[in-house]
């Protein structure tokens, strides 16, 4: 079965975030985290099932979308899950607010890795919980990765601790955690009595084939699960984020009934379009990620090879090992403004700073596109070519 991620589709006009930001202007917009492919034909098919039906009122779950969800830890990742475990939200960044608002007192603080998706440390903030990032240690020749810096983590515990925000895969590195430090972290919060929240949002967008299955946080330390909250959704491997469909996997029932209460009265409810989409990403949508993992590949071989061949002063430090999502060190490019920059040249990237990068250093670039537009992408930016 083939797929066709090469034609573009035109999102101008449309109510894509995306592309409305530039609205008027020539950019390319490679900023938020959501593709420019159409979803998989069979997650269309059965939303078109679901709005033949008419009737759109309250919706909860079926059996058949909790199956498939469960059906799909165990055959992807051997996680064998209780449908019990599962609380459905809206959204991701929501399931952040709620941790923070349900698992922590106001000013109690939540450690993150840093740089990291700019939710992990607002969601703290807006719920009157302090946010504290423990910068990752750079690649070096002594470890190509970014790696976590264990000694400046034990030295950000305080007594006010409760929490770990972990990302894996790593938005914006593109980091693919190995099991020994999965297992390392998930001790290290044991030792000091925190939760571990395991945001696993990208985890079916895993490029290196020889980084397959994805290991979920609790099957790296299964001893820990009592302590460990995983956050999912088909969103980003489906291209399905406007549809607000997501759920945290807490197998703890203490925990579990704690997070529940604090979405009382502030959660929205998943819509019946979201879990009919979600239903039929997990159990038909199999054929199709594995063509768009295949052709994102290709995208980020590309990209690596244009950087290195044509732009040697915008630098890939470590390998692109999962997601659609690149960080880009800019910094030899001298620029005051880098983002206004690439804008000013048509292409329009996210600012590194509110990831908790040194302003002017980063960017971070979404090569969820046809090649096409990211080959216009490059032709946009020769003037940096050197």
């Amino acid at each position: 079965m083939s797929f066709d991620f090469d034609t573009p589709v035109s999102r101008i006009g449309t109510d894509s975030q995306k592309w409305q930001k530039y609205a008027g202007r020539e950019v390319l917009p490679m900023w938020v985290a959501d593709m420019d492919f159409k979803s998989s034909p069979a997650i269309v098919e059965a939303l078109h099932r679901r709005v033949d039906h008419g009737v759109f009122g309250y919706a909860r779950p079926t059996a058949s979308t909790t199956e498939a969800i469960v059906s799909a830890m165990a055959g992807r990742y051997s996680w064998k899950i209780d449908p019990e475990w599962l609380v459905w939200l809206p959204g991701l960044v929501c399931g952040l607010n709620v941790l923070a608002r349900g698992l922590a007192e106001p000013n109690d603080e939540i450690l993150s890795f840093s740089p990291v998706y700019p939710p992990f440390t607002l969601g703290p903030k807006f719920q009157q919980r302090s946010a504290r990032p423990v910068p990752l240690l750079p690649p070096s020749a002594s470890h190509p990765h970014w790696t976590m810096d264990w000694a400046a983590l034990e030295a950000a515990v305080t007594p006010r601790t409760r929490m770990v925000y972990f990302c894996q895969p790593h938005n914006p590195l593109a980091r693919v955690w190995r099991r020994v430090e999965i297992r390392q972290l998930a001790d290290f919060c044991a030792r000091h009595d925190l939760i571990l929240c395991s945001d696993e949002i990208h985890c079916d967008l895993i490029l290196e084939p020889s980084l397959l299955p994805h290991v979920p946080t609790v099957a790296a330390a299964p001893e820990h699960a009592a302590r460990i909250v995983t956050l999912m959704a088909p969103s980003k491997a489906y291209n399905l984020p406007g549809l607000g469909t997501s759920f945290a996997i807490i197998s703890d029932p203490e925990l579990r009934t704690k997070f529940l209460r604090a979405t009382r009265g502030i959660v929205a409810e998943v819509t019946s379009l979201g879990f009919a989409a979600c239903e039929a990403a997990y159990r038909d949508g199999e054929p199709w990620r594995d063509a768009l993992v295949t052709y994102l590949r290709g995208n980020r071989d590309h990209l690596m090879q244009t950087l290195k061949r044509d732009f040697p002063k915008i630098r890939l430090e470590a390998p692109v090992e999962a997601t659609y999502l690149a960080w880009l060190n800019v910094h030899e490019l001298g620029l005051e403004h880098p983002q206004a920059h690439f804008e000013a040249l048509g292409v329009g990237l996210s600012d590194g700073a509110p990831f908790g990068a040194q302003p002017g250093h980063y960017l971070r670039i979404n090569f969820g596109c046809p090649r096409s537009v990211l080959q216009e992408a490059f032709r946009r930016l020769a003037p940096l070519k050197i």
